[in-house]
């Protein structure tokens, strides 16, 4: 009758919750008092409650006696196979108060609540971050401790969540489960498969309420809320850089410290840090570009390639720096640009020690000490250290000049040239030289400047140790050692 009259007589004398039995209090308690009275004989754990060590003894058993009937998925736990069927009914009988959203299990609706209140009730002991959900402090927790516990059977790569591990086992199944209804495309993870589905709807509902821009989900809208916070979150443990995603922070280490690239490509066996990475490299092969311009028809591999391509119809330039107010339609643009400015070099090369803005600098300046090209021209078989280096080469064979001006009609192969070429018709010069304060309309003329204060000559020749300012004055001089060769 309890039930009915919705009485709960049993009060905790700790944090005066109440339960309608004395046998749900003592359960409760337990949290309390943090005692695990239940241990498991295979692995030791142990559990607060029986009925949670029954349930984890399924794990060892690998135990599914739950089956959903419309599509024969097994389940441990009956509870979790009630809340999978609630994916075919599409049954959501909790609605939201504030906003109406629905939701299929009272569970989720008490978490988005405290979206609404902004209550973050589980705080950290270590760090003293808080949080909305119970699960989520205590998967926080296993960043302090570097516990792993969750293995793959096939490549023993460890996982702090159950969830991580089944969406890296699908890297080996290559199993797909969710399919859109509209396109057809299949994802491995649901999330993915939402966020995918909301692009045919063509609806944004989550804005920023800085900018008021609108994103699809509300992870990719706490993403953005960083770019203005400029909070930064995860610190690596090894160089103590910080980074605002986690998923960049793992890349800093891998790419940075480990140098392990656990991806590889079954055509050619190039190995990658990423699968993403992988993915991309994959498509060189296919030739596939399934991502459409509906200006100009240009097509692209990636769909992230499209919209960096849309910025040119649009002419957005939303990223502005705040020393010389040059507009930029990327953010790594910007980024870049402001290293002309500070002239700070963050990384080096172990060889040579020679410094570089970017990263990107410091790989292609890697090729030149490994001498690897392994970018060859189809027509002449010259190779290339770099792909961008064989796209310019390639049309030296076609000839296509399609950079032009639009003052003088002056045509150009590459788009950096008639960047430059444009500065001679604006007489403009943002970048100036601290020391001497002599101003410059390209940012590498003022690079081969600071050299004449440094009096640093970078480009050293490999057989006489001989350097130069420059790379021009380093090639002129290799033909003396050439034509020294020949004569002998």
């Amino acid at each position: 009758m309890l039930i009915h009259t919705n009485q709960k007589p049993h009060g905790c004398d700790v944090c005066e919750k109440t339960f309608r039995e004395v046998g749900t209090l003592k359960q409760h308690m337990l949290t309390h008092t943090k005692e695990k009275p239940y241990s498991c004989d295979v692995c030791k754990k142990r559990f607060g409650r029986n009925d949670y060590l029954k349930q984890h003894m399924l794990i060892h058993t690998n135990e599914k006696p739950h089956r959903c009937h419309i599509c024969e998925k097994q389940f441990r736990v009956s509870h979790h196979l009630k809340t999978h069927m609630l994916i075919h009914t599409n049954e959501k009988p909790h609605r939201c108060s504030v906003c109406e959203k629905r939701f299929a299990l009272s569970g989720g609706l008490k978490a988005h609540m405290l979206t609404h209140t902004n209550e973050k009730p589980y705080q950290c002991v270590v760090c003293k971050k808080r949080f909305r959900r119970g699960e989520h402090l205590k998967i926080h927790m296993l960043t302090h401790t570097k516990e792993k516990p969750h293995q793959c059977d096939i490549c023993e790569k460890r996982f702090r969540r159950s969830g991580d591990l089944k969406s890296h086992m699908l890297t080996h199944t290559k199993e797909k489960l969710h399919q859109c209804d509209v396109c057809a495309k299949r994802f491995t993870r649901r999330g993915l498969f939402k966020k995918h589905i909301l692009t045919h709807s063509g609806e944004k509902s989550h804005r920023c309420d800085v900018c008021e821009k609108k994103f699809w989900s509300g992870a990719d809208l706490k993403q953005h809320m960083l770019a203005h916070t400029n909070e930064k979150t995860h610190q690596c443990h090894l160089c103590e850089k910080r980074f605002a995603r986690g998923g960049h922070l793992k890349t800093h280490i891998m790419t940075t410290h480990t140098d392990e690239k656990p991806h590889r490509c079954d055509v050619c066996e190039k190995r990658f840090h990423r699968s993403g990475s992988l993915k991309t490299h994959m498509l060189t092969h296919t030739k596939e570009k399934p991502h459409r311009c509906d200006v100009c028809e240009k097509r692209f591999s990636l769909a992230s390639n499209l919209k960096r391509h849309m910025l040119k119809h649009t002419n957005e330039k939303q990223h502005q720096c705040q020393i010389c107010e040059k507009r930029f339609s990327l953010g790594g643009n910007l980024k870049k640009h402001l290293l002309t400015h500070t002239n700070e070099k963050p990384y080096h090369c172990d060889i040579c020690e020679k410094r570089f803005g970017h990263s990107g600098s410091l790989k292609r300046h890697m090729l030149s000490h490994t001498k690897q090209k392994p970018h060859r021209c189809d027509v002449c078989e010259k190779c290339f250290a770099q792909s961008g280096d064989l796209k310019a080469h390639m049309l030296i064979h076609t000839n296509e000049k399609k950079h032009q001006c639009y003052i003088c009609d002056k045509k150009f192969l590459r788009g950096g040239n008639l960047k430059s070429h444009v500065m001679t018709h604006t007489d403009k010069k943002p970048y100036r030289c601290d020391v001497c304060e002599k101003r410059f309309a390209k940012s590498a003329d003022f690079q081969r400047h600071m050299f004449t204060h440094t009096k640093e000559k970078p480009n050293g020749c490999d057989v006489c140790g001989k350097s130069f300012v420059r790379g021009d004055q380093l090639k002129a001089h290799m033909l003396t050692h050439a034509n020294q060769k020949a004569k002998s």
